[in-house]
């Protein structure tokens, strides 16, 4: 169970950037679902992201207040209603920003990763010539 700061009404330890990064990384994964299958219904949206069906409905609910997606009613082939979620102009242009911004965040982290990944090849190849001289 994650622990809530009652006054934030946020995970404890989570700061407001983070959880800032985490709300714009499931617009954005939302926007782009919805994008390109705009008759996905809410639940097929919670199995495709992995996140629950509270989750989806509370999200959406916040695109569209937003303006960003906009929600149609329509009598789908079982003869039942259902809902079509589109992108809004606004939210084309949201998620054209929020898609350069989280590119930028992978691209800094790709950096350091491959940094990384280069310290710990060297590191590795260094201990592999010790322990070799010392078998002589």
């Amino acid at each position: 169970m994650v622990e809530r700061d009652t006054d934030a009404g946020r995970e404890r330890g989570a700061t407001p950037q983070r959880e800032a990064l985490l709300s714009d990384e499931m617009r954005l994964k939302l926007m782009r679902l919805f994008e390109g299958s705009p008759q996905a219904s809410q639940r097929d949206a919670a199995r495709e992201l992995g996140i629950s069906l509270g989750k989806v409905n509370y999200c959406l609910q916040a695109l569209v207040h937003k303006g960003w997606i906009k929600s149609n009613r329509f009598r789908n082939s079982r003869d039942k209603f259902a809902y079509r979620y589109l992108l809004t102009p606004r939210g084309v242009e949201a998620k054209a920003a929020l898609t350069v911004r989280f590119l930028r965040i992978k691209m800094r982290e790709y950096e350091t990763l491959r940094t990384e990944i280069e310290q710990l090849r060297r590191e590795a190849a260094t201990r592999g010539r010790e322990r070799g001289a010392s078998q002589l």
